[in-house]
């Protein structure tokens, strides 16, 4: 079938498992658990193809993971032209779609968003999509495909990726043949771009001791171990753990980069010593985070915050040695970033920071604004915008001396080396590695740069998340009533204290952060503040919280 056929579309709807359940796009896209996402799946299929009609017939991305979220959960979202994520007037759309009930409701729905956007129907609609090792995942793409093909979308099945792989060859297709061609819209094109890049940043330094990644049991563990045929070892040396694709029950499971930052420990089983270096991505490869053993055996987290803080720093210093005064660095951060972090950007490295609400759509686009924008969540999702004025100066400034040359040189690598479309744990893992290798640096050394404030993230599961509203980039509730006052009341009996409450996007569960100047007080203020919103929005289960 290559046209949009209404009929077609009525009559091949995915009914509903649950007739109550109310689905929602958000920040993740849609995600839940994977036996209610078939009918999801076969709208989304129509949404994308409706989008690249939109848009002339560019090529969209879809990708089916739930990220870090348990195995039992999938999710899927639509990926835009450039790499970046769904424009967000669209996610009314999306869950308009997803709640249509019937055929008859489902076209009613198609109909409106071609009458709002003045569709063509008839126009080329081109989409690709991909997906992660979830055992869901092979019947949920079978959904979504019979969508495209009953929309009339050219589809490309570019199976087994990570999210940031995704991001990647949707830019790649989009820009080919332009004067900003991204790059070769590949797999192996993608691990050609990082690995020369990386090659050219390290060139001439040492190689630092081995780095062991621990790949959640996830996607990022075939292709880092496909990605690493193009390094060579006396590059980069890693060792991969926590690499299982195939045991049921395995993916996320007590491993990996949310484990690793709300447990404040290494996975189970980690051989960690003193001077060795760890990283942990993420179910799909989109987060990142440090961590090491110090002297005394402690362990030591290198989160998000601690990767912004470093990738800023070093890309002042190249823009300060390139003598390229007309480039501007900013950092992003959310309310959850440390409040030392917060500190050492504005107040040691005298870069301007922005807080913007969590989620990659909102950091991303206020990062937009910089001539380079570092942006990174504490959970260790983010990257680095460069703007075209500033890839342009990079590209076109001639160096006076050598040491300019140099400098110019490794800021032309650092463009190549990230994904600007979205957080990415190989690209972000290479940045880290090409920062600590210049400055022959280990991890006690970075971080070194500022003490985190001690910091707790605990969940409280609830029954209607929504009734928590925010606002002030989400560190203030406005909703339930009288609530942040009781917080804020909380919070002042703590030196350094600070917290904030805020739905999750994607569970019904409310997220409570706190911190202050000890681990006891950060504990005993992150369990009050949770039984507040326990006792306030009738908290599920025997215990108002879990780590």
């Amino acid at each position: 079938m290559t046209s949009f056929d209404y009929s077609s579309i009525k009559s091949n709807i995915i009914a509903h498992k649950v007739e109550s359940y109310t689905y929602t796009y958000g920040t993740a896209g849609f995600r839940t658990k994977a036996e209610l996402l078939d009918s999801v799946m076969y709208k989304v299929g129509i949404l994308a193809t409706l989008r690249s009609k939109k848009l002339g017939g560019a090529t969209i991305g879809v990708m089916i993971t739930a990220s870090h979220n348990p195995e039992e959960d999938n999710g899927v979202k639509l990926v835009d032209p450039r790499g970046e994520m769904l424009e967000q007037s669209w996610e009314g759309y999306a869950t308009s779609l997803a709640n249509a009930k019937g055929g008859d409701a489902l076209a009613e729905v198609v109909e409106e968003i071609v009458a709002a956007n003045k569709i063509d129907t008839e126009a080329p609609a081109a989409v690709i999509y991909g997906y992660d090792t979830r055992p869901s995942c092979a019947e949920l793409v079978k959904c979504l495909e019979l969508g495209l093909e009953v929309s009339g979308a050219k589809a490309t099945n570019f199976g087994l990726k990570t999210t940031p792989m995704l991001h990647y060859l949707v830019r790649c297709i989009n820009t080919a043949n332009t004067s900003d061609s991204y790059g070769e819209p590949t797999e192996e094109g993608y691990y050609k771009k990082l690995s020369e890049a990386f090659k050219t940043s390290v060139k001439g330094k040492s190689r630092l001791s081995p780095l062991t990644v621990d790949c959640a049991n996830g996607v990022g563990a075939p292709k880092l171990r496909e990605f690493l045929r193009y390094l060579p070892e006396d590059v980069l040396s890693v060792n991969i753990m926590n690499d299982d694709v195939t045991s049921l029950g395995k993916l996320n499971k007590d491993c990996g980069a949310d484990y690793v930052k709300t447990q404040q420990r290494a996975p189970p089983g980690s051989k960690i010593a003193p001077g060795s270096r760890f990283c942990s991505y993420d179910g799909d490869a989109d987060r990142i985070v440090y961590y090491f053993v110090d002297s005394n055996g402690t362990f030591r987290l290198l989160d998000g915050d601690k990767i912004a803080g470093l990738a800023a720093m070093f890309i002042m210093e190249l823009v300060h040695d390139a003598g390229i005064s007309s480039i501007k660095v900013g950092v992003v951060q959310t309310a959850y970033a440390n409040g030392s972090s917060t500190n050492y950007l504005t107040k040691v490295l005298n870069v301007p920071v922005s807080c913007v609400s969590t989620g990659v759509k909102h950091l991303h686009h206020e990062a937009e604004k910089y001539d380079v924008g570092v942006y990174f969540e504490a959970n260790g999702h983010g990257t680095v915008l460069f703007s075209p004025e500033a890839l342009n100066t990079i590209k076109t400034t001639e160096a006076k001396t050598p040491a300019q040359k140099h400098a110019i040189d490794q800021l032309q690598a650092l463009t190549e080396l990230i994904n600007q479309t979205v957080g990415d744990a190989i690209s972000d893992m290479l940045l880290v590695e090409t920062i600590l290798t210049n400055r022959q640096w280990t991890c006690e050394e970075w971080n070194q740069a500022y003490t985190d404030l001690p910091n707790r993230l605990v969940k409280v599961v609830v029954k209607d998340r929504h009734i928590f509203k925010t606002t002030n980039a989400e560190r203030q509730l406005v909703e339930p009533v009288g609530l942040q006052g009781e917080i804020d009341a909380l919070v002042a009996k703590y030196a350094n204290g600070r917290s904030f409450v805020r739905a999750s996007g994607t569970e019904d569960a409310v997220r409570v952060y706190a911190e202050a100047s000890t681990r006891a007080e950060t504990d005993e203020l992150a369990s009050k503040v949770a039984q507040l919103v326990y006792d306030r929005a009738g908290g599920v289960g025997g215990r108002p919280l879990s780590s």
